[in-house]
């Protein structure tokens, strides 16, 4: 019985420790006034100085098509990233990893002549999946992790 009691008072301290380390709430990124989320999930979400992306697919918001052309499709999911991270106030050189997954490895020299241009410094860590589908007929779908900078940032 007393061991027990100590287990339970070393959990307890242990967890509320872990709850004392908590860097605050919660918070999703800013939406877009007019926005209605088409899946049940944040595009992003804030914890301390880490932003955590959702997976984007470059789908129009209008009509939830995807682009035929690839190279268009592989612009619009940046471009749709880099809004997301801005909305937070990071740049996509905040970037520290990125996953893309993508339903054709072929296409791996034309996703990365674009993604290259996306980036003035140093590339963020990167896996690039091959999956089977996703949602929209999407080539790509592209998530990651940003944190903010310490201190000034060149511009």
């Amino acid at each position: 019985m007393l061991k027990q009691a100590l287990a339970l008072s070393a959990a307890a301290f242990f967890a509320a420790n872990l709850h004392a380390a908590d860097t605050g709430p919660v918070q999703a990124a800013p939406p877009k006034a007019d926005a209605r989320p088409a899946a049940p999930f944040s595009k992003a979400i804030m914890t301390g100085d880490t932003l955590y992306v959702a997976g984007h697919v470059a789908a129009d918001p209008a009509t939830g098509q995807v682009p035929t052309n690839v190279d268009t499709e592989a612009h619009q999911v940046l471009d749709d990233v880099k809004h997301t991270i801005e909305q937070a106030g990071l740049a996509m050189d905040d970037l520290v990893s990125v996953t893309v997954y993508c339903t054709d490895l072929d296409l791996y020299d034309k996703f990365n002549a674009i993604y290259r241009g996306y980036f003035r410094g140093q590339f963020p860590t990167r896996a690039f999946i091959g999956v089977n589908k996703l949602p929209r007929g999407a080539h790509f779908e592209v998530a990651g992790i940003a944190v903010k900078p310490m201190g000034p940032r060149r511009l």
